[in-house]
């Protein structure tokens, strides 16, 4: 007879929380939430709480949040808690006396379907790259980043017109579902696990910094489209405006992709009709959202209002 499941959750951001409440309204017993500590946001730098942390708070579950997870402290408040099992969904890297921790291992929740898109940022990163499909997957973690043992996984279909908004929202949910139906294999005794292929053509979901988040107008169309929707709305694709004497640093969001043939240099804007268009080496981008510095998110055909382009006005 196995025990009855008592499980630590460890989360951060928006993506964890539907997991938890999953695990809630399943009626598991969760002793306690793990979770990033406040950090100061917002012009005013007032201290904000993670979305894990106000939802488990509505729950009235234990919280706590560690700056080390090797702390001594934070080690023993874990012990404390008895549990046999931890989730991890959307938070960091462990060490290893916290994973080995619970009897029935530490399992996570990672967006993609792995080995491929390891890493930080894998959603973004499957967009980015032209992917048509991606998934979720649910692994007992191990010493390394995302290498661990495979549990489950499930698949789905990355749409032509996809953002990493949509895509996010739709993979919490299928990743909430995948949780659940983990634990109910673990609580059953009816683990399976696969070690993950080791092969040296493997996509990495590398960490997004500036650099990697600007728009290289100089490549394809395909490219450049796949590029600013796999960063739409977060954290955003960005690039340079020239706009006489001035350099502006501007963002991008919702585009359209125009399979045009032209002879125009990258980057080259075309105004016609309240629309903003791009030229990139095989057609055009139609720029239907963006943001000015300083300024709020706008329409194109708001911007095209009160904004003036000067004739040799160029995107870099």
């Amino acid at each position: 007879m196995r025990d009855p499941l008592r499980i630590v959750f460890m989360g951060t951001p928006d993506f964890a929380v539907e997991s938890l409440k999953a695990l809630i309204d399943n009626d598991y017993t969760i002793v306690g939430v793990i979770t990033a500590p406040d950090k100061p946001a917002g012009r005013g730098r007032q201290l904000q709480e993670s979305a894990v942390k106000q939802f488990a708070m509505t729950k009235g579950l234990t919280v706590l949040q560690p700056t080390n997870l090797k702390d001594e402290n934070f080690i023993q408040e874990l012990k404390s808690l008895q549990a046999n099992l931890q989730i991890v969904v959307a938070f960091r890297m462990l060490p290893q006396v916290v994973w080995q921790m619970p009897k029935y291992g530490t399992f996570n929740l990672h967006a993609s379907l792995l080995p491929n898109y390891r890493g930080a940022a894998p959603i973004h990163w499957a967009i980015i790259n032209g992917e048509t499909s991606t998934g979720v997957t649910t692994f007992f973690i191990d010493d390394k980043i995302d290498t661990g043992a495979i549990i489950l996984q499930k698949e789905t279909r990355i749409g032509p017109e996809e953002t990493v908004g949509s895509l996010h929202d739709k993979l919490m949910h299928l990743g909430s579902a995948l949780v659940l139906k983990t634990v109910k294999r673990i609580a059953d005794g009816e683990v399976s696990t696969k070690i993950q292929p080791q092969t040296d053509d493997l996509k990495t979901a590398y960490k997004l910094n500036k650099e990697n988040c600007k728009i290289e107008w100089d490549t394809s169309l395909e490219q450049v489209y796949n590029k600013i929707r796999g960063l739409n709305p977060f954290p955003s694709a960005w690039c340079y405006l020239k706009n006489g004497d001035e350099l502006l640093t501007i963002k991008l969001f919702a585009i359209e992709k125009v399979e045009t043939p032209h002879d125009l240099k990258p980057g080259t804007i075309q105004i016609k009709d309240h629309s903003l268009f791009v030229a990139v080496k095989d057609g055009f981008i139609n720029v239907l959202e963006l943001q000015l510095p300083g300024k709020r998110k706008m329409d194109t055909k708001s911007l095209l209002n009160g904004f003036q382009f000067e004739a040799n006005a160029k995107l870099l």
